[in-house]
């Protein structure tokens, strides 16, 4: 049997705007590794985006960018027609507006990643996602590590392919409470249907033990090529999510441990 997939959890935050909120950032920062902190086009605003960094730096979290379609009423889930320099434009002026908040509150970028369909069009066409992986060397300068900013995507698509030509650090990423088709395509939707924690659990130990992604047909398909490293998302707006990340991080915890990772 492979050994265990070295794991973290990451989880998109910051997605409340004005006086509206998003899911509860502050018991979710508690819980995870990484925060993909949205950056004004789908969700978010300065004073939202200033009180999650500062919450991140409170709690040890390292901090990525979310950036977005322009389409907040849509809350970026929805596809748009885009050219590669314009998304490319699109993700410069987001990813600069939170280095900006990371650099008052002295933390690195960690890494970039995009939200919602464009996620879904980016691990589809190899030019659109050339373009935005291509923004982390942008940001080199904010990153901790020499490596220089991550992209954090979907294994085995145009996402690692796109990093692995620019020569940039990959994350792949799972994810907790969205279901996968018997092709292995993540099927993104707008609105996030409720996941019996057991069902995650299960979905999680197939990943970790098995290198195992779970379908909606019941297959159990190979995460990809090459994954050794997978940062597992659970969604801030997903009913009880909670409970869903405390679930993830002690299964993640016990199989690092286990594998003597930590």
């Amino acid at each position: 049997m492979s050994k265990p997939l070295k794991a973290t959890v990451n989880c998109d935050m910051g997605e409340g705007f004005s006086l509206y909120t998003m899911g509860d950032d502050e018991g979710l920062m508690k819980t995870i590794h990484l925060a993909n902190v949205a950056c004004g086009f789908h969700a978010s605003d300065f004073s939202v985006m200033n009180k999650t960094v500062a919450l991140a730096r409170s709690n040890n979290v390292l901090v990525g960018a979310h950036p977005s379609l322009p389409d907040l009423q849509g809350f970026g889930r929805r596809e748009m027609a885009i050219e590669p320099d314009e998304l490319e434009s699109c993700f410069i002026y987001q990813v600069g507006a939170l280095d900006g908040f990371l650099k008052r509150y002295g933390l690195p970028m960690n890494h970039i990643k995009p939200h919602g369909s464009v996620y879904g069009q980016t691990a589809r066409s190899i030019d659109l996602a050339r373009a935005v992986v291509g923004v982390t060397k942008i940001f080199k300068s904010s990153a901790a590590s020499p490596q220089g900013v991550a992209f954090m995507g979907l294994a085995g698509t145009a996402h690692q392919q796109a990093a692995e030509e620019l020569g940039v650090p990959f994350i792949a990423e799972w994810f907790a409470d969205l279901d996968y088709n018997d092709e292995g395509k993540l099927l993104i939707t707008k609105k996030h249907d409720p996941v019996p924690v057991e069902v995650v659990r299960q979905r999680v130990t197939n990943l970790l033990r098995f290198h195992k992604v779970s379908t909606v047909g019941g297959k159990l398909l190979d995460i990809g090529a090459n994954v050794a490293e997978v940062s597992i998302c659970c969604h801030s707006d997903t009913p009880g999510a909670v409970e869903i990340a405390q679930a993830v991080k002690a299964l993640v915890d016990e199989s690092n441990r286990e594998a003597g990772y930590v």
